[in-house]
């Protein structure tokens, strides 16, 4: 008896097909996320010496495990023709830089209009301040996905800045 998965989903619902590749890849770091096995795609593989300790070993065979969940999480994110390209691929992270080089622009495309709205965005006096803070969040969110890298205090000062002057 198979039982709901969330996650498988989330992807099953947004299969990569290349116009919707931002919406896609923002859907596929969620379960790599929540999966943990993100890692993998920011991480190099540890090294396996020829006299590894039990613990390079560990790390070793944990993160090629991980990977290959990771690359099936991937594949399974994609149409069929997009998984027969793919599956003969190395590692997770060789997959999806093939992708961001395929459908790369997109994603420059939005970062860009992301940005523009976050540094364009100003509360607007007598809304709820809730819903301008989480506005922002769901932007710098988005950043992220995106690969812009905003320290988490410069993201703090960045909302501030957008408030009326009367929260100064």
């Amino acid at each position: 008896m198979s039982s709901f998965n969330p996650l498988t989903s989330i992807l099953n619902q947004n299969k990569l097909e290349g116009p919707n590749y931002v919406d896609s890849k923002r859907n596929l770091d969620i379960v790599l996320i929540a999966e943990g096995y993100k890692f993998v795609i920011t991480e190099e593989c540890p090294e396996k010496p020829e006299n590894a300790t039990d613990d390079q070993v560990k790390a070793y065979d944990k993160w090629v495990k991980d990977d290959k969940m990771a690359r099936c999480y991937i594949l399974a994110s994609m149409v069929n023709v997009l998984q027969h390209q793919h599956q003969s691929m190395g590692s997770a992270y060789d997959m999806l830089e093939s992708l961001k080089e395929m459908f790369g622009e997109q994603n420059h495309a939005a970062k860009q209009t992301a940005m523009k709205s976050l540094l364009n965005t100003k509360m607007v006096e007598g809304s709820s301040v809730m819903d301008h803070v989480l506005k922002m969040m769901s932007l710098l969110n988005e950043l992220e996905v995106f690969g812009a890298m905003i320290d988490k205090k410069s993201q703090v000062e960045m909302v501030l800045q957008t408030l009326p002057d009367r929260f100064q």
